[in-house]
């Protein structure tokens, strides 16, 4: 069965490896000339299983009121003329409920479990190297407010199946030494040492170099146009290459991997996909001085912000905008993130040499992604991660996987459809 990948990021791309290991004969379209380089280009790093609570739980609609008109806060608030914006702003204020908060939580964790376990497989059975790092993530805690979050969080992520402990200050210095420096010292932090780090532009273009030796074919500067359907079946998709020619190309299955324009793109379909794109952004510097650098994997609860280390680079990443389409830099967000590094970790990377970036999280109000089959008998998704892409990428691919083969899938989560018709 020949099945079409639209989308050649980090869900994209695993979707391909994951499907062409099931025996399935796979073709990807991506509009740009190389693997992962929008949304997968500069995330955080993180696999992060230890953060599975949405960011739609109980405390957030609070939260946000305090930072709004706050243009340094972690979330900026862009009201549009936007139906889609306000619709699913409304939708997320409904997934802050405690109940739809446990339910999201529980569902991600689980794909995250897996996903993690996933990408292990999948590291041992390829041989890519993307400069990733076992070592764990340090989630920090600042304030006297939150000195006991750290043995609640480890309490939590227990029932949920995941090891975390509660550390102090001096365990936190012995597990990353570079933190000894910090100017205002953490009264706690959560360590989760099975969690990791990597570069996930890195993993994508090593594993669509993978992929192609194993007969994978991948269309670049092919930009789809429509998707033509009848009967309730996708009959092909037409696409526009560089050049200005338009081309039909067609297979027995089509699977949407195209993060926040997944929507847009299946809208006339008659498909209401619930994703929006949050926009994060993130510095990449060069490190000047290893030892003051940071290796553990951080993520600085206060600020929302979270660093990775890849080898001779730090990647410092955070904030959100809901703001549309918008694929403007501000300097300003970006400034806010060279300043804690300055703060913290003064001398260790090269701050004049920045690379800012920005991307668009395809986020859905519940956080959980969008897996498996839609309306159409032949379509398919795998979409809608949010800020949790990377952390549940492999999970989420072998799942769809699973699905299209008619498998019942491993993780607790609630996917689209059981089977391919």
């Amino acid at each position: 069965m020949h099945v079409m990948v639209l989308g050649a990021g980090l869900a994209g791309v695993t979707s391909a490896w994951y499907l062409n290991k099931a025996g399935f004969d796979v073709t990807v379209v991506e509009r740009q000339s190389a693997p992962a380089m929008e949304t997968s280009f500069a995330n955080g790093g993180q696999i992060s299983v230890s953060h599975p609570e949405p960011w739609a739980n109980p405390s957030a609609p609070m939260t946000v009121l305090r930072w709004l008109g706050d243009d340094a806060a972690p979330l900026r608030f862009r009201p549009r003329a936007d139906w889609r914006q306000w619709l699913w702003s409304a939708a997320f204020l409904r997934e802050c409920l405690p109940w739809r908060t446990d339910r999201n939580t529980a569902a991600i964790a689980a794909l995250a479990r897996y996903s993690r376990e996933q990408l292990q497989h999948l590291r041992d059975d390829s041989g890519i190297d993307y400069r990733h790092q076992k070592k764990g993530i340090l989630h920090l805690f600042f304030g006297a407010r939150e000195a006991d979050e750290p043995l609640k969080r480890a309490k939590a992520l227990a029932h949920l199946g995941i090891h975390a402990e509660a550390c102090d200050q001096a365990r936190c210095i012995a597990i990353e030494p570079a933190l000894g420096q910090l100017p205002v010292a953490p009264t706690g932090a959560l360590y989760a040492p099975d969690d990791e780090s990597g570069d996930a532009h890195g993993f994508t273009v090593a594993l669509t170099h993978a992929l192609q030796t194993k007969g994978v074919t991948f269309r670049y500067d092919t930009t789809i146009e429509h998707i033509r359907h009848e009967g309730g079946r996708v009959t092909g998709v037409e696409v526009a290459t560089t050049g200005g020619q338009t081309e039909r190309l067609e297979a027995n299955a089509y699977v949407i991997c195209l993060g926040s324009y997944s929507p847009l793109v299946v809208a006339p379909l008659g498909e209401y996909l619930p994703v929006y794109p949050v926009k994060g952004y993130s510095v990449t510097l060069p490190v000047i001085d290893p030892t003051l650098c940071p290796e553990v994997s951080l993520t600085d609860e206060a600020r929302r912000i979270v660093c990775s280390r890849f080898d001779d680079q730090f990647r410092v990443a955070g904030t959100a905008e809901l703001n549309g389409y918008d694929l403007k830099i501000d300097a300003a967000r970006c400034r806010n993130l060279l300043d804690w590094v300055g703060q913290n970790f003064p001398g260790a990377t090269d701050l004049s040499a920045a690379e800012p970036w920005c991307g668009l999280r395809p986020s859905t109000p519940s956080n959980r992604p969008l897996i498996g089959k839609g309306k159409m008998i032949n379509l398919y998704y795998n979409t809608g991660h949010g800020s949790l892409g990377w952390t549940l990428a492999c999970g989420s691919a072998a799942a769809l996987a699973d699905l299209m083969s008619g498998t019942p899938p491993v993780p607790a989560f609630p996917f689209l459809a059981a089977r391919f018709d």
